[in-house]
């Protein structure tokens, strides 16, 4: 996926946010407006993978050339031509503030972990992280989708139409097990993944919980797209969860923007 507008001077400034599934760019102008996005998947090598989100930008001579650069997420340090490399709360904070709007609860649901974030006029003011394991995240989805021989969007459209089934397990692999078990006894496909998604939901929910967290909600990361998963999510936390395509750059557009104070 590639967004991009007119772009004909004037500072810029360049985020680069390295997940461990997907890499994102984002582009703004003097102004913090985005004017550039680039997603492709992170591979085995975080370095490989900021010299390709690069050499996207900057081929010819491309005015992207002379932005300055911050780099986030879990592969930041991996970017040599960084200007300077920021964590990623401070920029998903940042990216869904001027997304969103400065007061609220961020919920990023990444690859390999779930990031809270309480926002108070356009700052962090408290935070917390699972990282500890992928039940909750959207790695858990993926290898729940490829047990069930799914795409991400089949999955949530077997959720939709089936009944919910208990998957109690915390451990992915112990999760998994679970998930072959029912199948072994012929559960209902729809029945699973419906259980699939409203375990994920359920822990994104308590963790939103031990943050504090409070209405307006906002959804950032690769879920952004999946409308099932941010109706439960909203559901499950009593309000509406708000969200739309540029939150999947939200990182990377926080990044952006602090490169542009540095330019």
């Amino acid at each position: 996926m590639t967004g991009e507008k007119d772009v004909t001077s004037g500072r810029l400034g360049m985020g680069v946010d390295i997940g461990s599934t997907a890499t994102k760019v984002a582009v703004v102008d003097a102004r913090g407006n985005l004017v550039r996005t680039e997603l492709m998947p992170t591979g085995y090598s975080s370095a490989d993978a900021a010299e390709r989100a690069r050499a996207a930008l900057m081929k010819g001579d491309s005015p992207f050339s002379s932005a300055c650069v911050v780099a986030t997420g879990y592969g930041r340090v991996a970017v040599p031509y960084a200007d300077k490399v920021v964590t990623e709360i401070t920029c998903h904070g940042r990216g869904a503030a001027r997304i969103f709007g400065p007061e609220g609860t961020v919920i990023d649901v990444g690859g390999q972990d779930t990031k809270v974030i309480r926002l108070r006029g356009g700052r962090v003011t408290k935070f917390v992280m699972n990282d500890k394991c992928a039940a909750g995240t959207g790695r858990f989805l993926e290898i729940m989708a490829d047990r069930l021989g799914v795409s991400h969007d089949e999955l949530a459209a077997l959720a939709r139409a089936g009944e919910p089934t208990q998957i109690t397990s915390m451990c992915t692999v112990f999760a998994e097990s679970e998930v072959i078990g029912l199948v072994g006894r012929g559960e209902p496909r729809e029945n699973i993944a419906r259980g699939v998604i409203e375990s994920v939901v359920g822990r994104v929910a308590t963790l939103v919980g031990s943050a504090g967290g409070a209405a307006p909600y906002y959804l950032t990361g690769g879920l952004c797209d999946n409308e099932y998963v941010v109706e439960r999510l909203g559901e499950r936390l009593g309000a509406r969860v708000s969200t739309c395509p540029e939150a999947r750059y939200a990182g990377a557009l926080g990044a952006a923007l602090v490169a542009l104070e540095l330019g």
